[in-house]
């Protein structure tokens, strides 16, 4: 008799509800492929939970602690329990928060170490720098903003954090700052530890895959010590690890008495993108899912094309022209209709215009999570503060403009009016001129981001975020530290790309903000979802009817990804070989997630365009791979 699809994976939700018992908890890693409906079974294992023994966290004032990766799902799994007071539903930021808010001394030491560092290598690359340069002056403010950070720590009694806002002010600790401290502190201090186990004995993280590797170990750690008494659930899919961030090879780390559910049932896909994705991620784990007896069958095809550029979007157009007339779907004609994917985010960026801007903070590893994310006070300042008020600025929005400068700016907050006294209708002039400077600089075609930064920053709009305070000349930074000697010296013109600190997030900031505006507009949308491309990261947990993935390694001159040695085409790297043979990750690990997470986005049909150096010998290694039937494979040249 066939097992009915909706109850196909009762028996994970049962294993999931026998570990979330108070008295004789038991941890898991429950494994949920690519829409196998694992938010489903994490509402539903808490309902249960709540039912049975509701009533024994409410006496002992305890929670269900439930950790998301975004706003969006916090917000989603919060209605699915009607805001359940007995469950706490955080995104891991705001629930890192929750922790170590209130140890201020402790972090004001953690904060004076890592800022101590960070101005110790500052120093040591402006050394290796030229003198008078940009980079020589920048270098000269970053320090002097660090110098004053530390002077300013033993001022502050209380820190604070908004995990939704981008945390500038003084007393602030940044985003990355509240992951690091609490993986630390979680590590380091044995009541913290068991205060979290007394507060929460059940914690459910879902996405755990990409949960940042410190905090995870810390989690781990934590439970291993406390395993008697508090249960760590676990949800996620390893194939679907896309953060650099995240803990490589989790599942390996986890202890043999957990519980390993296991969902079988893909409830997006079609029959043939299911048979693809299981082809995908057969040599990694053999995780095998089935399709709904309802599913259609579906549509795959693979488009074998000459590796060029410079006519990419016309190919990709014929592409869609032929799925139309495959597949029998007029829509994928329509741009609108088709969600295109680039298997490496500086072909996105390339194509829709904003790499200069994108590709030096995409260089430094620190900064990915963060650009990707549009978080970070550096990336916010623009896309939540400059580019909302030009906006409101170009439309002739006046309101909604002044509300924007009311709410952020120096020039109207509560401390200056204060200070004006009589003359406040003076500050509210200077912030009008100030708009009106602003409007007019990002009229002219091309203004560069540093143009705009340097302007705020003199007409005192926005307070400058630290990260990018080097920028921005004011008077105590030009002279504060200069030897006597060079206080008088102009920066060079000439030789201004110092590579004293390249790599590093001043130097990629230098870089990107050379680029014009306009190019941080275009990422912001992109980092939305509101252009014609997306973000693998992006997309994940999000479904389209046709799906177009785009591969093109030399386009992407990435060392991320290796789409080439994916399909065969290339041979893998010494480093590769090297990191393969000793169970670290590789670039072609990398690769096959990115791949499958993108090509388990299709609910009806999906097209993969692969830009290849030798188009014959792509075919034939394509096909080597077994992952797809000759004539879905055609040759367009």
């Amino acid at each position: 008799m066939t097992t009915p699809d909706d109850l196909l994976d009762v028996a994970a939700d049962e294993i999931i509800f026998e570990c979330l018992n108070l008295d004789q908890p038991k941890s898991f890693f429950l494994y949920a492929g690519a829409g196998s409906g694992k938010t489903r079974s994490l509402v539903s294992a808490i309902r249960a939970v709540c039912n049975t023994q509701g009533r024994q966290l409410s006496l002992s004032g305890r929670k269900i602690g439930v950790i998301t990766y975004t706003n969006a799902a916090c917000d989603e799994i919060k209605q699915r329990l009607e805001f359940d007071p007995r469950v706490d539903v955080s995104t891991i930021h705001a629930f890192a928060w929750s922790l170590i808010s209130g140890f201020n001394a402790d972090i004001r030491r953690w904060v004076a170490a890592k800022l101590a560092q960070e101005l110790v290598d500052t120093e040591e690359a402006h050394r290796k720098g030229r003198a008078n340069t940009k980079a020589w002056m920048e270098r000269i403010r970053s320090m002097e903003s660090k110098r004053k950070r530390i002077e300013r720590l033993d001022s502050i009694l209380r820190f604070v954090y908004s995990p939704t806002g981008d945390n500038r002010t003084r007393d602030s600790l940044n985003h990355s700052e509240v992951i690091a401290i609490t993986a630390e502190f979680l590590t380091s201090k044995p009541a913290l530890r068991r205060m979290l186990v007394s507060r929460c004995p059940i914690l459910l993280i879902d996405e755990s895959q990409d949960t940042n590797r410190g905090l995870m170990d810390a989690f781990l750690d934590l439970e291993n010590e406390f395993h008697d008494r508090f249960c760590l659930g676990l949800f996620g899919d390893m194939m679907q690890r896309i953060y650099s961030d995240g803990k490589d090879r989790l599942d390996k780390a986890i202890p043999e008495r957990w519980a390993r559910p296991r969902k079988q049932m893909n409830h997006r896909c079609p029959t043939r993108v299911i048979e693809v994705i299981n082809s995908i991620r057969h040599d990694v784990d053999r995780e095998v899912q089935v399709p709904r007896v309802d599913a259609e069958m579906g549509l795959v095809h693979v488009f074998v094309l000459p590796q060029i550029t410079d006519s990419a979007s016309a190919m990709e157009a014929v592409v869609r022209d032929r799925m139309a007339e495959i597949t029998g779907d007029k829509e994928w004609q329509s741009h609108g209709a088709v969600k295109t994917l680039a298997l490496e985010h500086l072909m996105s960026a390339r194509r829709f215009g904003f790499v200069e801007f994108f590709e030096p903070l995409w260089a430094v590893e620190g900064l990915r999570t963060n650009l990707l994310q549009g978080t970070g006070a550096g990336i916010g300042f623009f896309v939540r503060e400059v580019l909302p008020l030009i906006r409101a600025l170009r439309t002739g929005d006046k309101f909604g403009a002044m509300a924007i400068v009311r709410q952020t700016s120096p020039l109207l907050d509560l401390k200056t009016l204060e200070g004006a006294g009589a003359n406040q209708m003076a500050q509210l002039v200077n912030a009008k001129k100030a708009c009106a400077g602003l409007l007019a600089l990002t009229s002219q075609a091309g203004v560069s981001a540093i143009e705009v930064l340097s302007y705020i920053g003199k007409a005192g709009l926005f307070a400058i975020p630290d990260s990018l305070s080097a920028f921005v000349a004011t008077d105590d930074s030009e002279h504060a530290v200069l030897p006597e000697t060079q206080q008088t010296q102009e920066p060079e013109i000439e030789g201004d790309d110092d590579a004293a600190d390249a790599g590093t997030e001043l130097g990629a900031w230098r870089k990107a903000l050379e680029a014009p505006l306009e190019q941080i507009e275009r990422f912001d949308l992109y980092v939305r979802g509101e252009s014609q491309f997306d973000t693998h990261q992006g997309v994940k947990g999000l479904e389209f009817p046709r799906v177009l993935v785009v591969v093109n390694d030399e386009e992407a001159r990435g060392f991320m990804f290796a789409y080439d040695k994916l399909f065969g085409t290339k041979e893998k790297s010494k480093t590769d070989q090297e990191n393969e043979a000793t169970g670290r990750e590789t670039s072609l690990d990398r690769t096959r997630r990115l791949f499958y997470v993108t090509c388990s986005r299709a609910e009806k049909s999906l097209a993969i365009v692969y830009y290849a150096p030798d188009t014959d010998l792509a075919r034939d290694a394509i096909l080597e791979t077994g992952w797809f039937q000759p004539d879905e494979i055609e040759l367009l040249t």
